[in-house]
C-alpha cells in the first residue's frame, strides 16, 4: 500500500481520505481509526461507513487504556460536561491553554502508532486532517503547523528516511476543507462530527458550531442535516 490516512469519520479525515484514493487509488490506502474512550461510538460507525464506501482497507486500533487518567471533557471517565460554546469563547477561560475538549497529545499518539502500522505495511505517507482553525488560540497544539514540522521530522527520520506525514489543510481553515471536499464529491452526509453521541448532531459544541459555519460559507446547508 502507499498511503495510510488517520480517520475518524468526521469532516477533515473523510477529505483527506478521499484526496489519498483520487492521488493512489482505493486498493492503495489503508484507513486506520482509533477509539480514545470516546463517549459515543458514533464516529467509528461512521468511518466504517464510509470506507465501505470508498472500498478501502480499515483497521480500528484501541488506545484507549492510554488516556485513562484524563479528565478530558470527551472521555468516558471524565467527570467535565463537554462545552456548548464556540473554541474562541472557551479560550477566553482557559488563559492560554488547550480547551476542555483537547484530548492529551492525542495527534502524537495517533501518528506515532500509524506509523509503525503503515511501515507494516509499506506505505510511504500518512495523512491526517489539522487544519488552521483547530490550532487557533492552542486550542488544539497538536493540529498546528510547529507540531506538523516537528512530528514529520521525527517519524521520516525514524522510519530510516522512508515515511512522511502529509497533513494537506494545515494552512487552511475548515471552510477551505469543505471546499475541496465538495470539489471530491465527498459523501459528507455520511460523516459524523458531534461531540455527543445523539441520533442527531447537537448543533452546539465546537465541532458542531465550525462543521456548520464550513458549509455555510460554501454556499450550502450541512448535508448530514437534511430531512431535518
Amino acid at each position: 500500500m502507499k498511503a495510510l490516512v488517520l480517520f475518524s469519520g468526521g469532516v477533515d479525515s473523510t477529505t483527506c481520505l478521499a484526496i489519498a484514493v483520487d492521488k493512489y487509488g482505493a486498493d492503495e490506502v489503508l484507513a486506520l481509526s482509533v477509539s480514545y474512550g470516546q463517549k459515543h461510538s458514533r464516529e467509528i460507525e461512521s468511518a466504517r461507513k464510509i470506507a465501505k464506501y470508498y472500498g478501502v482497507a480499515h483497521r480500528e486500533l484501541d488506545l484507549a487504556r492510554i488516556f485513562e487518567g484524563s479528565n478530558c471533557s470527551l472521555l468516558t471517565g471524565s467527570t467535565e460536561d463537554i462545552p456548548k460554546e464556540s473554541y474562541s469563547e472557551q479560550l477566553k477561560t482557559t488563559d492560554g491553554a488547550p480547551v476542555s475538549t483537547y484530548v492529551p497529545f492525542r495527534n502524537g499518539l495517533f501518528l506515532a502508532s500509524a506509523a509503525s502500522i503503515a511501515l507494516s505495511h509499506g506505505c510511504t505517507e500518512i495523512y491526517y486532517g489539522a487544519h488552521s482553525d483547530d490550532a487557533a488560540g492552542n486550542a488544539y497544539p497538536d493540529c498546528s503547523a510547529e507540531f506538523n514540522d516537528s512530528i514529520n521530522r521525527a517519524i521520516y527520520t525514524g522510519s530510516g528516511s522512508v515515511l512522511t506525514v502529509n497533513a494537506p489543510f494545515i494552512g487552511m481553515n475548515k471552510a477551505q476543507v469543505v471546499a475541496m471536499g465538495l470539489k471530491l464529491g465527498v459523501p459528507y452526509e455520511m460523516t459524523w462530527s458531534c461531540y455527543e453521541g445523539g441520533e442527531r448532531p447537537c448543533g452546539e459544541c465546537g465541532t458542531c458550531r465550525d462543521r456548520a459555519a464550513a458549509f455555510a460559507a460554501n454556499g450550502i446547508a450541512d448535508p448530514a442535516l437534511k430531512g431535518e
